[in-house]
């Protein structure tokens, strides 16, 4: 059977494609889950879209591919090219044309006896017409509805159909598309929008581009959904070193996005724990909408209430400890104030205090001092004075500390 690079499930292509981009490419080799012939079939398709951004380079395990992106010429996120992507038959593509050529603007109204007369009309130019009954295209005209192209309006015992009201897009909404397109949980829909302006030279650019959310735009609009009708909803969760898959039932209350990495969370209250629990949507493979919350309001005023504590998104620390304390002080030189001013800047929570002219000091209670100890690290060959409340993180940082002087031959630390 020949290859073909369109699809009809989305959850499929965002799993290999997490597989491959997000994980590390695999050699033909060491891709296990699926056949050989699978492997190469994905990999043509990841191709077809990313061709321009794939790169490979052999090892002594095989040939390894992987993706390069150049933020500085690539404006926008390939990976939205995925989503554009769609499956379709001989007779669905014909149907989609002439039902658009038939309903060709917001004024146009008819019933479904009249739409099936003009599609007959339609197909009998062609050789070998392919006739398509009433039910068929009235299931087709349903899928429009649900997708908010087609409007119907009941007139008696009479269903009748038209084209719905589009907004125009004009090259002065560009700038605007292009910032949201790519800093936006569904930017996907900014990407979309900018398809209907031509083609512009885009203004924003980015440093760090986190593209990978991308493929979880489905996954966050459903629980943005939920969050506005405030409804409970049924996710479904995979652990990525087993492939464990798990069911949860949640009131889904935030998504939050790490501005280190762009890495996206759902904040969500788990009644069967009875505790705010967070989750990564990459790990987050269905969301089905349930019930309405009553006590939706109840439960996003607690999670507010908790934000002044939480430095990342854990809510609960290793040591069962309901808040942990973390201080510490850090010295600089004259003409390094830039060190305080940083410490001002970064902070996600807690506060700075200027010591003297050469010295600060930041404290913060939190969930989880855990999550702080990266940033930490990157002061410590000028924190002069550091404390936890938890005393078993405290000693494994120092533990790391003299890890570190052992690895660069200090046993012991500077002696001078």
């Amino acid at each position: 059977m020949a290859y073909s690079e369109l699809i009809k499930n989305f959850s499929r292509i965002r799993d290999y494609m997490r597989e491959f981009y997000v994980y590390g490419f695999k050699s033909r080799e060491e891709y296990t889950k699926k056949s050989a012939r699978s492997y190469d079939d994905e990999r043509r398709r990841l191709e077809s879209w990313l061709g321009d951004h794939m790169r490979f380079r052999r090892t002594a395990d095989g040939k390894n591919i992987f993706i390069s992106i150049d933020s500085r010429l690539s404006r926008h996120n390939p990976l939205y090219r995925a989503w554009k992507t769609k499956s379709f038959t001989d007779g669905d593509i014909t149907l989609h044309f002439i039902l658009f050529d038939i309903l060709d603007s917001p004024d146009t109204v008819l019933s479904l006896n009249e739409i099936a007369e003009k599609i007959d009309g339609y197909l009998t130019s062609f050789s070998e017409p392919r006739m398509f009954d009433a039910s068929t295209v009235r299931k087709k005209l349903n899928e429009y509805i649900a997708e908010g192209i087609i409007v119907s309006e009941k007139r008696g015992k009479t269903m009748f159909y038209r084209r719905a009201e589009s907004e125009s897009v004009t090259a002065e909404d560009a700038d605007m598309l292009d910032f949201f397109s790519e800093v936006s949980p569904c930017g996907v829909i900014g990407s979309y929008l900018l398809d209907k302006i031509e083609p512009h030279e885009s203004h924003v650019a980015f440093k760090h581009h986190y593209i990978t959310a991308a493929m979880d735009s489905d996954i966050v609009c459903s629980l943005l959904y939920a969050m506005s009708e405030k409804r409970y909803a049924a996710i479904e969760t995979v652990t990525r070193h087993n492939r464990r898959i798990s069911q949860k039932y949640v009131i889904p209350l935030r998504i939050m996005v790490s501005v280190q990495g762009g890495r996206q969370y759902l904040m969500a209250y788990v009644p069967r724990f009875k505790r705010m629990i967070s989750f990564r949507t990459d790990n987050i493979i269905s969301v089905e909408p349930g019930e309405v919350c009553g006590r939706f309001d109840e439960f996003r005023k607690k999670l507010d209430g908790m934000l002044p504590n939480l430095w990342g998104v854990s809510t609960q620390s290793a040591s069962g400890e309901r808040i942990e304390h973390v201080e510490f002080t850090v010295t600089y030189k004259a003409d390094e104030t830039y060190i305080h001013q940083r410490l001002e800047r970064e902070k996600r929570c807690g506060s700075v205090e200027k010591l003297d002219e050469h010295s600060s000091r930041f404290s913060a209670d939190v969930f989880d001092a855990g999550e702080l100890v990266p940033w930490i690290r990157t002061f410590i060959c000028r924190i002069t004075d550091i404390s936890f409340s938890n005393k078993e993180l405290e000693t494994q940082f120092w533990d790391d500390i003299k890890e570190m002087y052992a690895m660069y031959g200090l046993e012991g630390g500077d002696s001078r």
